[in-house]
């Protein structure tokens, strides 16, 4: 077992038992809304492109992935009330910590995608499949607010391809290429500090890139302080034009 394994497992099942309670609180209030399930069991792609089923608290309303639409923005009809306080505060995603210790999550690493996204992955960006998807990451932090960034798009979808998913995949390589259990503790106290303040979680996440030598671009791209325009991702000069 390695140091990140075990590292991952004793922070997981620690958290876990101060989490445990909110978790059955939320999964009550949100079974009220329907008296439908309140967990979702999502399909995403793991370690060397192979499937896993990804706990999640639902957030919309049964049967959403039904519609096509895989980026949801924060003004998507799908999303419950009691859902969108959840998305909000990333609640939603407690009940990864059972991936977590089952072994087919990691607590840091690249964000788990579904099929139809990882399909379209350029060479470069498969490099995101060779470690466990994790709950948090620069991405997650640095895009935590990909709903507003989605919000108003005619296509979620083309929006994210465009937008979010060239630099989340830059991302995403860059922790691969420093992956290791110093550097998730640090994603991990930052995660924390993004919960009470973007701004610094920002400006911390930032400098740990540019201490890692990553380009400047990418580097001043993670503060957040200017629009996002449409980019190729990472292996090609393409920028995607239809999803």
């Amino acid at each position: 077992m390695t140091m990140k394994r075990v590292f991952d497992v004793f922070f997981a099942l620690f958290v876990l038992v101060f989490v445990c309670l909110p978790i059955i609180i939320l999964a009550l209030i949100i079974f009220l809304q329907d008296f439908r399930s309140p967990i979702y069991v999502a399909e995403r792609v793991g370690v060397n492109g192979k499937k896993f089923k990804m706990f999640k608290l639902r957030s919309m309303v049964v049967d959403a992935e039904l519609t096509g639409v895989v980026s949801t923005s924060s003004d998507d009809k799908r999303v419950t009330s009691v859902g969108a306080f959840c998305r909000r505060y990333k609640l939603d995603e407690l009940p990864q910590l059972f991936n977590v210790v089952i072994g087919n999550m990691s607590l840091v690493g690249p964000r788990p995608n579904v099929f139809a996204e990882t399909s379209l992955y350029t060479k470069a960006e498969e490099t995101l499949l060779s470690l466990k998807p994790g709950i948090t990451d620069f991405s997650s932090i640095v895009f935590s607010d990909e709903g507003e960034i989605l919000s108003g798009k005619a296509n979620p979808n083309l929006a994210y391809n465009q937008l979010i998913r060239p630099r989340k995949s830059a991302l995403g390589i860059v922790y691969c290429n420093h992956s290791g259990v110093i550097l998730d503790i640090r994603i991990i106290i930052i995660t924390v500090v993004a919960l009470f303040s973007r701004e610094n979680a920002l400006r911390m996440v930032s400098e740990l890139l540019a201490s890692l030598g990553v380009s400047k671009d990418l580097v001043m791209m993670s503060l957040r302080d200017k629009p996002l325009t449409p980019q190729a991702p990472p292996g090609t000069n393409q920028i995607v034009t239809s999803r």
